[in-house]
């Protein structure tokens, strides 16, 4: 069974996260079909830009924790969103927590329903949004990812466009993307590809620069007894035991 559906409209393919029973958390698996899925998207001349949604109430929850996937794994994903010669647009209707994050900001566009929220949750179980930031810090304003990076903090939609986190935020989401929808559909393929590459080129800096010490950080946090208390508690849905 998939944890990815996938649809294919007027050139627009619609990647939807279709693992709602835990709340669309990155596993292995699940990297690992939206990897495979992407690469064939690259592939198909009748895909002019990609949509990557969910099922149920939540966009993604982050890494899944009983399951998660390879780091290495998960930057070649975001990666690859970053350097796919389409488009990826977000659209996004329910929470996004922690690694979650990182699919938005890898993403070339992305929109959220004024209901959406958001949180970098990393640091209240013990570890840091390392391995997300490289797409996310070049994009995001600065002092909004220090408050939000430190405190775990919920935030809303409106926030999130304003901190540069999405592109835009609406009551109605589809209404909102169906001009964005319509604008890659009228340009050409070929212009697209050329204009990514210039948008991504700065991203894909912190990808060269930063990618292997992330990785290494992230497995250093991961593995450390405070990081084991963080998921602990967590999975025990109680507070770790540094809460004052």
């Amino acid at each position: 069974m998939t944890l990815l559906a996938t649809a294919h409209e007027r050139g627009i393919t619609t990647l939807t996260l279709d693992s709602p029973e835990n709340r669309n958390a990155l596993s292995a698996r699940l990297v690992g079909e939206l990897g495979r899925e992407l690469g064939e998207c690259a592939k198909d001349e009748s895909v002019r830009a990609v949509v990557l949604t969910h099922t149920g109430s939540t966009f993604s929850a982050g890494a899944d924790l009983k399951a998660p996937p390879n780091p290495y794994t998960f930057v070649a994903l975001l990666r690859q969103i970053v350097t796919l010669p389409k488009p990826v647009v977000a659209r996004v209707a329910g929470h996004v927590r922690a690694g979650g994050l990182g699919l938005l900001g890898a993403c070339d566009i992305a929109a959220a329903a004024s209901a959406a929220d958001f949180a970098f949750t990393e640091v209240r179980i013990g570890v840091a949004p390392a391995v997300i930031s490289l797409p996310l810090l070049p994009r995001m304003d600065p002092r909004a990812a220090e408050r939000y990076y430190l405190t775990g903090e919920r935030f809303d939609a409106a926030e999130a466009a304003r901190t540069g986190l999405i592109t835009l935020a609406a009551d109605d989401v589809d209404a909102a993307l169906a001009p964005v929808l319509d604008g890659l559909r009228r340009a050409s393929p070929q212009g697209l590809a050329a204009s990514k590459e210039l948008l991504a080129a700065r991203v894909l800096e912190t990808f060269d620069r930063d990618a292997e010490d992330l990785v290494q950080r992230s497995a250093s946090l991961f593995a450390s007894a405070e990081a084991r208390e963080g998921m602990t508690s967590f999975l025990e849905r109680r507070d770790p035991a540094w809460v004052l």
